[in-house]
């Protein structure tokens, strides 16, 4: 009846959006990394979806240019939610 999102497939999912952003880019992951001042490392755990900070989330987005889509879905969000009435 419900759907129930997983954790482990939203990561996954974020995983494969900035490997796909990356290499439409032309980057590496050391050149992504290089530039955003992060180790290899942190970029390959991003895209593999295990255990990434979301400072190493954010930094990608904003160098992906699609930072501004995230925020922009957040405030359309959380107008909703606080526009939305009560059902108590």
């Amino acid at each position: 009846m419900f759907e129930t999102v997983e954790i482990k497939e939203v990561k996954s999912e974020i995983g494969a959006l900035v490997k796909a952003l990356r290499k439409q880019r032309g980057h590496s992951q050391s050149q992504l990394a290089k530039s955003l001042g992060v180790s290899r490392t942190s970029i390959q755990n991003l895209e593999l979806g295990k255990n990434f900070t979301i400072d190493t989330l954010l930094k990608v987005l904003k160098e992906m240019q699609v930072l501004e889509q995230l925020q922009g879905e957040l405030i359309r969000t959380k107008a909703h939610v606080l526009n939305s009435k009560s059902l108590y």
